[in-house]
Parts: C-alpha cells; sequence; structure tokens
C-alpha cells in the first residue's frame, strides 16, 4: 500500500461552501482536490493500492479527515467540482467518535493529524516530503510507506513537532518548491518505477 497525509491548514471541515469557490471560500479546498485527482488516475484506471488522508483545519468544525481508499472507490471523476462534491457530502455526515462512510470508498472521521499518524505508524515507515530532506530519487522505498505533505504552507512548528515523534524520513523530490499534487504524482512515479 501507498498512503498520502494532506494537510489542509484553511480547508473547509463543514460543507455549506460552494462547488465554485473551492479555491476561496472552502479555504483551499482546490489543492487537495487536486491532490485526490494525482492519488488515483491512471489513464484508464484507479490506483486500487492507495490511501489519502485529507486533513482538514479550517473552517467551524475542525479537525476533520477524510479518507478516500482506492481498493473500494467508485463514483471518483477527474473533474475538480465532481471531487470536491464527493467532500462535501462527506462533510455533512453526522459524526459521533467513530469514522463514517460517505460514499464507496470515502469516510469522514474527527481524527487530527497525531491521530492519523499514530494508526499508519504501524502500517508503514512514515516519510516527510520537505524541501530541505534527503534526495528521494534512487532511494530504497520502505514497503507500506506513509507520506505526509502540507498544503500551500509549511507545516507549522507545533505540526513539525507533533511529526518529529514518529521518527520520520526527511526526503526532497527535487531542487524547487512544487504543487502538493505534483508531489504526489512524482512519489508514485518513482515507486513505480522501482517496482518494475
Amino acid at each position: 500500500m501507498r498512503y498520502f497525509v494532506i494537510v489542509g491548514h484553511k480547508a473547509a471541515t463543514t460543507g455549506d461552501f460552494k462547488l465554485d469557490d473551492i479555491a476561496g471560500g472552502a479555504g483551499r479546498l482546490d489543492i487537495l482536490v487536486r491532490c485526490v485527482n494525482s492519488a488515483f488516475f491512471l489513464s484508464h484506471d484507479i490506483r486500487r493500492d492507495t490511501e489519502l488522508f485529507l486533513i482538514l483545519l479550517g473552517g467551524d468544525g475542525p479537525p476533520k479527515t477524510v479518507r478516500f481508499s482506492g481498493a473500494e472507490l467508485r463514483y471518483l471523476n477527474p473533474d475538480e467540482r465532481s471531487t470536491s462534491s464527493l467532500i462535501r457530502n462527506a462533510l455533512i455526515k453526522k459524526i459521533e467518535k467513530e469514522e463514517v462512510r460517505s460514499s464507496p470508498g470515502i469516510y469522514v472521521s474527527r481524527a487530527s493529524f497525531a491521530d492519523v499518524l499514530t494508526a499508519l505508524s504501524e502500517k508503514g515507515r512514515i516519510i516527510y516530503l520537505k524541501e530541505d530532506g534527503t534526495e528521494f530519487r534512487g532511494r530504497s522505498i520502505p514497503e507500506d510507506p506513509v507520506f505526509v505533505i502540507s498544503d500551500n504552507k509549511d507545516l507549522s512548528e507545533e505540526e513539525e513537532r507533533t511529526l518529529s515523534g514518529y521518527d520520520p524520513e526527511t526526503v526532497s523530490i527535487g531542487p524547487y518548491s512544487l504543487h502538493a499534487d505534483h508531489c504526489v504524482i512524482i512519489v508514485h512515479n518513482e515507486i513505480d518505477r522501482n517496482a518494475h
């Protein structure tokens, strides 16, 4: 499996945003939507070996986590509007303590960044993608890696302290700062190349 954790610092946590304003009114949800599409879409298929966790920290109800499971996904289409609609539908769900299924392969919970890291640290090695990390290309990639990526803002000092408690590898995928969704594609590509 491949796991991606994307932190959306201002991303809406309630479903009351307009689908034509995901970059503004939904707190840069557009960044996270593009990460969803990059994580799962192949040319004519979906990556079934991938799970994506969107950590939403904005709006009136943080934190919320929307989890996408490639093995179960249905109704995911390449356009940003329909992906935004799937996320909005998840955010409308009433959540008690347990994760709630919104649609096939999409779940929502009140899990925090630390909660998600705790759960995933038992599945695989945590890898933090950051500009000043060690070179990613050509390195051996552990089984079931967990990649942590921030949105258009760096992780806060508190978030970095939380992450450091899991002894992550810090890696860089190139000399320039890239969009989060591009980082997801490059990581997939490197693992694909190593696997064949």
